[in-house]
C-alpha cells in the first residue's frame, strides 16, 4: 500500500518560523530546505526515514508524525507537565 504525499497529520506540527506542516509533502520539503549540518543531524535523519517508510506503506503515518515532531522540538525543554487532578474519594 503506497500513500499519497497529500496524506495529513492527524495534528498539524507548528514550525519555529511560524509555518505549519499539516501533510507528508509539507514535511519532505522542510527536510530538503534544513541545511546539510541540521539535516545530518540523528532525529532528522529518523524523520526522513519515518516520512519515507510511511509513504511506502511500511510504516504508520503516526510514527512520521512523531518523529518530525520530536525533531522540530529537538534541544527544547519538555513541557510541564499538567497535573493531574485528583478523583474524589468514596
Amino acid at each position: 500500500m503506497v500513500m499519497s504525499w497529500s496524506r495529513a497529520f492527524r495534528v498539524p506540527i507548528p514550525l519555529p518560523d511560524g509555518r505549519v506542516l499539516r501533510t507528508l509533502r509539507d514535511a519532505g520539503e522542510y527536510i530538503q530546505e534544513l541545511p546539510k549540518a541540521i539535516h545530518q543531524r540523528p532525529e532528522w535523519q529518523i524523520a526522513a526515514e519515518m516520512l519515507l517508510e510511511a509513504l511506502e506503506g511500511k510504516g504508520l503515518l503516526m510514527f512520521a508524525e512523531i518523529a518530525m515532531r520530536n525533531a522540530v522540538n529537538a534541544g527544547k525543554p519538555a513541557p510541564e507537565p499538567t497535573p493531574r487532578r485528583r478523583g474524589s474519594k468514596r
